[in-house]
């Protein structure tokens, strides 16, 4: 209420306009004691009669239950909506529970796994975004936890291949968990990096009085700069501008084409004039032959007079 959007540490999501919406979210240490109205607005669908609900959360500092070890879990076969249903996180918890064996045990933190940089599934084989689901206790951290830290593991991991925990089997039946993202984190080892901030008096040093600059400033003139600016480009220009025109007016191949043209069709006419007055050998089809039944010579079928340039090499029998 009273601002654009919902606070940083607030989310929300629906699926489908027809699905729960669910608003989530871990808040920090900066939002204790400031209490935190949702503006809730909606309308029938049928009728667009309007509804306004205001939500009133109030938050508290958790210093007074401290949870010094905290885990969190990565869930692959979940979503974060189902994951936040009070009977499916009941179950995890119980799980964690019988696994860490604390006194008090709360979930501190859910968060998608698109909001961690990752993408978004295929539609297919009914695939689950992931869900990160941070845990804390007031003991330490079991034995079967501290099995992702050992080499072996280590190593399988980096392999790309699944760890070997001998308390999977107690998450199994409903929760697929990614071992090798599991995060431990020990707040009692943690050295703390905070400075005491020495505030001052809020004062800036005097810097002596402000002079503005003076109203007589000579005016700077630009116009020279302007011809500069457009005689350099326009030069070049022009200077190009020429050579193209000397080279394509006054440089053409063509005539010389032109002349090599007339050059060679002049040599393939002289050429044909000679083929027509050189000798040409007759052909064994005109050439005399005998005759089958009286052994006698035929003479040709041509006289030299003929113009043996168009002579046929067959003669048409008769």
């Amino acid at each position: 209420m009273g601002y654009p959007d919902r606070p940083g540490w607030l989310r929300y999501i629906q699926r489908t306009p027809y699905s729960d919406g669910v608003l989530y979210g871990s808040p920090t240490i900066e939002n204790v004691g400031k209490p935190t109205i949702i503006e809730i607005t909606a309308y029938n669908r049928r009728t667009f009669e309007t509804a306004r609900h205001n939500l009133i959360i109030n938050i508290m500092s958790a210093e007074d239950f401290p949870l010094p070890y905290q885990a969190e879990f990565f869930i692959k076969n979940m979503n974060v909506e189902e994951m936040l249903a009070s009977e499916v996180l009941g179950d995890f918890l119980g799980a964690v529970k019988n696994v860490w064996q604390p006194e008090r045990l709360n979930a501190i933190n859910i968060t998608s796994a698109l909001d961690r940089g990752g993408r978004v599934p295929l539609p297919i084989n009914d695939m689950k975004e992931g869900v990160y689901v941070m845990v804390g206790a007031d003991v330490p951290f079991s034995s079967c936890l501290r099995e992702v830290e050992n080499p072996q593991n280590q190593l399988r991991c980096s392999q790309e291949m699944e760890p070997v925990i001998t308390c999977d089997k107690k998450f199994r039946t409903e929760f697929n968990i990614d071992w090798c993202k599991i995060s431990l984190v020990d707040k009692t080892k943690q050295v703390s990096t905070y400075q005491e901030v020495i505030r001052g008096e809020g004062i800036l040093p005097d810097g002596g009085e402000y002079k503005p600059p003076s109203d007589t400033l000579k005016s700077r003139d630009y116009y020279s700069d302007f011809l500069i600016t457009l005689a350099v480009p326009s030069a070049v220009a022009l200077v190009l501008f020429l050579i193209l025109a000397y080279i394509m007016c006054c440089r053409r191949e063509g005539v010389i084409q032109l002349v090599h043209h007339s050059a060679i069709q002049k040599s393939t006419k002289e050429l044909r004039e000679m083929s027509k007055n050189r000798e040409i050998a007759w052909p064994l089809s005109t050439l005399p032959v005998f005759h089958p039944v009286t052994g006698e010579i035929v003479p040709p079928l041509h006289t030299d007079s003929y113009d043996n340039t168009s002579m046929p090499l067959m003669q048409t029998q008769q």
